[in-house]
C-alpha cells in the first residue's frame, strides 16, 4: 500500500487533534474529489514499517485524541489488507483512541457480507473504527456547513452501535 500524505495535529478530520492517514487508491472517482491523484495506487510513498512507526509514536502525546484514515479509500481491498493489521497495533498500544475512517463506500451495502468490497479483513477493520463517514462525495450535494463530511448524502457513523444493532448508527454532530 502507498500512502498520499500524513497530517499530524489536523483538527479538519475528526473531533479534537489526530493523526490523519490518506493513503492512495480509489476505484469511486467522485466528480469534484479534492484529491483526484490518490485515487492511483501507485501515487505517494510505500507504507512501511517506519512509517507505521511514525504514525505510532505521533499518537502518544496527550493532546492527540485520534486517528483518522482516507484518502483515496481506505476500504480498497489491496488497502484493507494493510490497514486491518496496523490498526490491531494501533487499538493494542492505544485502545481508548478515537479512530475515525472515510470511505466512498456504503457500510450496509458495499461493507458487509457479499458487498463490492468486504474481503477478510473488513470486518475486522471495521471492528477498530469508532466513527465512519461513508458514501461517496457528490458534486451536487456539496454543502460546506456540514461538520467533517462534503456532500448531503454522505453519514457520520457510529460503528460500534451499528456493528451491534444490525442496523446503521448516525452520530449527532450537534
Amino acid at each position: 500500500m502507498n500512502y498520499a500524505a500524513i497530517k499530524y495535529c489536523d483538527i479538519a478530520n475528526g473531533p479534537g487533534v489526530r493523526t490523519s492517514l490518506f493513503v492512495s487508491g480509489c476505484r469511486n472517482h467522485c466528480k469534484g474529489c479534492f484529491q483526484p491523484e490518490t485515487w492511483d495506487f501507485a501515487y505517494g510513498k510505500p507504507f512501511d514499517a517506519t512509517i507505521e512507526k511514525e504514525i505510532i509514536d505521533s499518537l502518544a502525546p496527550e493532546y492527540v485524541t485520534g486517528l483518522t484514515l482516507l484518502g483515496g479509500d481506505p476500504f480498497e481491498p489491496e488497502n484493507q489488507k494493510v490497514l486491518a493489521p496496523f490498526m490491531e497495533r494501533v487499538r493494542e498500544i492505544y485502545p481508548d483512541l478515537s479512530v475515525w475512517a472515510y470511505t466512498g463506500y456504503l457500510m450496509d451495502k458495499d461493507l458487509c457480507e457479499g458487498g463490492k468490497v468486504f474481503t477478510e479483513n473488513t470486518s475486522k477493520l471495521l471492528s477498530y473504527i469508532d466513527v465512519l463517514v461513508d458514501g461517496p462525495f457528490v458534486l451536487e450535494e456539496k454543502n460546506i456547513m456540514l461538520k467533517f463530511r462534503g456532500s448531503n448524502n454522505q453519514r457520520v457513523i457510529d460503528v460500534k452501535k451499528s456493528l451491534e444493532s444490525g442496523e446503521v448508527v448516525e452520530v449527532d454532530l450537534k
